[in-house]
């Protein structure tokens, strides 16, 4: 949703994170941004570079070594009218804060009867890639999707990813966004570990200047199909294409950007009309937010499917270092689960 005809620029996803909080900071005064190394050193991955030296350190402004503290503060904000974005260096460290997250800032609304809430967002770098090992590479979106009252938003590229942030800083609820670290610079096929293409050459990269949003909760058809619909987000969005393409099957793929609110209805629409149903994510298979997007396929789609739904996932073990690509979902997975649910009889 744009405010008026927008003036479009180029942007990675770097660049389009940054600009929806210059664009908040500049907007609303109850704007703050804060978290380890955000302000004078601009963020680990400069997503909020620059941003101190133009609204100062009472806008813009490090924190100490503390997810709990940073979190815990934010909900406080947010409680008092502020409307706190804060960074978590990757969402691998977010468990020290996972308190706050779960047991005050999800449950705020509700345990006051509506009397305060807890506009807060929580960004986080999320996912594999760029070889941190296992401290700096997980993908945890099912730990946050489980908890009611929160909002969890994936983007996969900068056109979303800056109207995404900017309506979750607008949400008057609590929002988990994640950032595929992977998609900072450009898409991946899967076969690569450097973006196939800087986002400069890709349309999504093309990104308004001033104010719009993404609406939370709704899903993007990327790619039309007849035969099969691919349920990804994040870096799984691009792998599913390079598998469609390369195995020629009419795959329909829809990128969920947001987990949760989820636009089951395109979903179920899709799936219904193609009558198959692969799910693709880069986190653990087991309880998986993959389990969750199966479930509700089977219950609302059960007499409409022409074989049963597929899961492409990472391993069932600690992140492996040193076989990470082979433990992402690749283009040669989700083509044979591809090419099994098209011979199901």
């Amino acid at each position: 949703m744009f405010d008026d005809k927008p003036e479009t620029t180029r942007m990675n996803m770097i660049q389009a994170i940054r600009d929806a909080q210059d664009v908040m900071l500049g907007k609303d005064d109850n704007v703050v941004v804060y978290g380890q190394d955000v302000g004078y050193f601009g963020g680990v991955f400069r997503c909020t570079e620059g941003l101190q030296a133009k609204y100062g350190t009472q806008r813009v402004f490090d924190a100490p070594i503390s997810e709990s503290g940073i979190v815990g503060s934010a909900i406080g904000m947010g409680a008092y009218g502020l409307r706190p974005c804060v960074e978590v260096q990757f969402a691998d460290y977010m468990f020290p804060a996972y308190d706050q997250i779960t047991q005050e800032a999800a449950r705020l609304r509700y345990r006051s009867n509506g009397q305060f809430t807890a506009p807060l967002v929580i960004r986080m770098p999320t996912g594999g890639g760029i070889f941190g090992g296992q401290t700096h590479s997980q993908s945890p979106e099912s730990l946050f999707t489980h908890v009611s009252g929160l909002k969890t938003v994936i983007p996969s590229n900068p056109y979303d990813a800056k109207g995404l942030l900017i309506a979750s800083i607008e949400d008057d609820d609590p929002v988990i966004f994640l950032e595929p670290k992977r998609l900072y610079n450009g898409p991946f096929d899967g076969h690569h570990d450097k973006p196939v293409v800087p986002w400069s050459k890709h349309p999504k990269g093309e990104v308004p200047t001033g104010h719009y949003t993404v609406p939370l909760g709704k899903a993007d058809i990327v790619r039309e199909g007849k035969d099969v619909t691919i349920l990804a987000y994040g870096t799984m969005v691009f792998v599913a294409e390079t598998a469609a393409t390369e195995t020629g099957i009419d795959a329909e793929i829809i990128d969920l950007r947001s987990l949760l609110p989820l636009d089951i209805e395109t979903i179920v629409e899709s799936v219904r009309k193609t009558g198959r149903c692969v799910i693709v994510h880069e986190a653990t298979l087991t309880s998986g937010f993959g389990a969750e997007l199966s479930a509700q396929v089977q219950e609302e789609c059960f007499y409409h499917l022409e074989a049963p739904v597929m899961r492409v996932a990472g391993w069932d073990t600690p992140y492996p270092h040193a076989q990470e690509w082979h433990y992402f979902p690749g283009p040669a997975r989700v083509g044979e689960a591809l090419k099994s649910v098209m011979e199901a009889i």
